[in-house]
């Protein structure tokens, strides 16, 4: 059948010859790039793939750079190995920019999302000043494959929790959304299957834990929420803040609190901090709500 089909592509309804009509492979490069250029990722990838001519339009330099966040020459400096893209094309940019990259000592990370080649940051728990954090009584480190830091900070008990955590980075252009990754409970394989320990979980739904979130530019939001749904991860949406000087360096601070001294809880997991560009947190947010969180 692709035998027949590539015969009548290339022949005229005689069979006599090469057939005049025009075909895809006939569109110049360059016209094509100029409408790839208006595309998500994903699906410039897709078209790569129909024939030489799409390949070759998909690898244009000018593409990619336009995926690019405004700041990812800050990025190669600050994060990443600038020798190593040194030379590279720009669609390898954009693809190596997609890995996360450890910074900081390695506590925090940032990665392209490959969709949409919105910046994105994660905040390991030992990236976050975190009350007690070196008292075996209250807080342990556990290892764990359900994070992404590979160990998470558990709560056993505690009377003042807070957690704080900042970030200074120069941001694209953009709406920006910062989540808790929280779990109630303590998981762990047993026999092969995923079982979660609820034996220290307390105190969360007697007083909300209160959210905070402020910028270098003066922007702030705060919010409240019980602490719920035992035994799955979770996002807690902090806030929102909005970047306007895409050039300059802007630190946020975030903390999550419940110090109400009347009573203890515990039984918590940290995982980390999240920064998203505000599309993809609206997504999180959506997901949340269909599962019956927050």
């Amino acid at each position: 059948m692709g035998a027949n089909l590539s015969c009548a592509t290339l022949c005229d309804t005689n069979g006599e010859g090469p057939s005049s009509k025009p075909s895809l492979g006939d569109i110049p490069e360059s016209c094509l790039a100029l409408v790839l250029m208006h595309l998500d990722p994903p699906d410039i990838c897709k078209l790569a793939r129909l024939n030489r001519a799409f390949r070759g339009a998909s690898s244009a330099d000018f593409i990619w750079e336009s995926k690019l966040p405004s700041n990812y020459k800050f990025i190669c400096e600050k994060v990443l190995d600038e020798k190593s893209v040194v030379g590279l094309e720009k669609k390898d940019v954009y693809a190596r920019m997609c890995r996360p990259y450890p910074f900081d000592g390695g506590a925090k990370e940032v990665w392209l999302d490959k969709n949409t080649g919105g910046l994105c940051f994660s905040i390991s728990s030992k990236g976050l000043a975190i009350t007690g954090i070196d008292d075996r009584r209250y807080w342990n480190q556990i290892s764990t494959e359900e994070s992404r830091f590979h160990t998470v900070a558990y709560l056993q008990q505690i009377w003042w929790f807070e957690i704080d955590g900042e970030l200074e980075f120069e941001f694209p252009k953009g709406m920006y959304s910062l989540f808790f990754r929280l779990h109630l409970g303590r998981s762990s394989k047993r026999m092969g299957r995923r079982v979660c320990n609820s034996e220290h979980i307390h105190g969360w739904d007697i007083k909300p834990v209160r959210f905070q979130l402020t910028t270098s530019d003066g922007q702030r939001a705060t919010s409240k929420c019980f602490l719920d749904n035992p035994g799955n991860w979770v996002y807690y949406h902090v806030g929102d803040f909005v970047v306007g000087r895409p050039c300059e360096l802007m630190k946020i601070k975030f903390s999550m609190t419940q110090i109400d001294c009347t009573h203890t809880k515990g039984g918590l997991c940290v995982d980390a901090a999240f920064v998203y560009p505000s599309t993809i947190g609206t997504e999180i947010c959506k997901l949340n709500k269909l599962a019956g969180q927050h």
